[in-house]
């Protein structure tokens, strides 16, 4: 079947909502470490893909799921050891005070569940996040992510504050004058929900620490602090496992998924015992996938390889290399402006005399594309590469990603 054939046969059975990646979409058929393979056989660096964390088709982590699938695969009501293991495991490498785990399938669910916990403990509805913030894709999270576009519209508990640009008080302050809007109107603030790397705000990592005074600022008005791990956990980040561990701040409650089962859809949230406390007397949750065995093989396995392969390290030490390569780059180009990032997580503006340019960006990742690699732009303005491979990226890997960079900047 022909390219166009697939295109329209796709929209014939799937309907018009969903969209492809790429000017000339790509027909992936496999998938094996860092690399993507079309139905030529031709391979693509993948250095977008912070789903499958690890690597395509990590084999420790199919083995896991497939020797799983072989014994048994059931809901959370009977007992099973797996589930045991892994929250004890997984709850180890939070701070103390983060007691709790329950599972979903995906981060939509982790943090549409957050929600419901946090407005039941402390009474509240409104909430706020960043002005181009994404957070799922439910009906209550749609609402909270304004990356989604106008067409959906924000209830009158949602509030909007600007992403931060690298230091806490100018964020601390957009927190406390939505804080001041909900005082106004009589609204009792349930939470403040960021994505600890801004990843839909264009890439901020900002400096280590700055959203101390905005959780101050919220939990002194009632409300909770619910840090979106979907994108940046894992290790990601460099630092540590997870982006809040920059900022020295414990969350509230802790929302998980993308890469914790490497491509296998699994999913949770982890939360201080006493903020889920009322809600665990007084309302039935079940979710007939979330925390089944086969998807806890998966998240073991994956958090397994996480630590014995220190791929933190190996996010903080190679994406240093990648970032500074991409500087360089930007010194000898006025195209590509401002680099951030933190570990294997970075943004990279892309400029036309000195304005955002949406429309480079889009041309410069179809050109990557065709030259094999495999990036995407995020971002109010649409301007900002989104730079995110697997976590078992290597220096090779940056320096392929680099020079070909360097011909299609060149090019554009």
């Amino acid at each position: 079947m022909t390219e166009d054939a697939m295109i329209e046969r796709r929209r014939r059975l799937l309907g018009p909502a969903y969209r492809l990646f790429y000017g000339h979409p790509l027909h992936i058929v496999r998938g094996e470490g860092v690399w993507l393979f079309d139905a030529d056989g031709r391979r693509y660096l993948d250095v977008y893909n912070n789903v499958a964390s690890l690597g395509h088709c990590h084999p420790e982590v199919v083995d896991a799921t497939s020797r799983q699938a072989a014994v048994l695969n059931t809901h959370t009501r009977y007992l099973h050891d797996g589930i045991l293991d892994y929250a004890e495991r997984l709850l180890a490498e939070f701070p103390a005070a983060i007691g709790h785990l329950m599972m979903t399938c995906t981060g939509s669910e982790a943090n549409d569940l957050a929600l419901r916990i946090a407005r039941r403990f402390t009474g509240g509805t409104g909430v706020i996040v960043t002005a181009h913030a994404y957070h799922g894709v439910t009906a209550a999270l749609a609402e909270l992510s304004p990356s989604l576009g106008p067409a959906i519209e924000r209830g009158p508990h949602v509030h909007l504050v600007p992403a931060p640009t690298g230091t806490g008080d100018g964020f601390a302050a957009g927190v406390r004058a939505a804080l001041a809007r909900m005082a106004e109107t009589g609204t009792k603030p349930a939470a403040l929900l960021v994505d600890t790397i801004f990843s839909s705000d264009g890439v901020v990592p900002g400096e280590a620490g700055f959203l101390a005074p905005a959780v101050d600022a919220v939990r002194a008005a009632g409300g909770l602090f619910i840090a979106d791990e979907v994108q940046p956990g894992f290790g990601r980040t460099g630092e540590a496992l997870w982006g809040f561990a920059r900022h020295g701040v414990v969350p509230d409650l802790v929302t998980l998924g993308k890469p914790m089962g490497n491509g296998h859809p699994v999913a949770g949230v982890v939360m201080r015992p006493e903020v889920v406390a009322d809600f665990g007397r007084d309302i039935r949750y079940f979710n007939t996938f979330g925390g089944n065995p086969v998807s806890v093989a998966a998240a073991d396995a994956v958090l397994n390889i996480v630590k014995r392969d220190d791929l933190a390290g190996n996010a903080r030490r190679v994406g240093a290399y990648l970032a500074a390569g991409l500087r360089d780059l930007a010194s000898r180009c006025d195209t590509l402006g401002e680099v951030r990032g933190a570990g294997l997580f970075v943004g990279a503006d892309i400029m036309r005399d000195g304005r955002p340019a949406r429309a480079e960006a889009a041309r410069l990742v179809d050109d990557l594309r065709e030259r094999g690699v495999l990036i995407s732009a995020t971002g109010p303005e649409g301007h900002t590469l989104k730079i995110r491979p697997p976590l078992v990226f290597t220096e090779a890997h940056a320096d392929l990603f680099l020079e070909t960079m360097a011909a299609a900047l060149a090019a554009l």
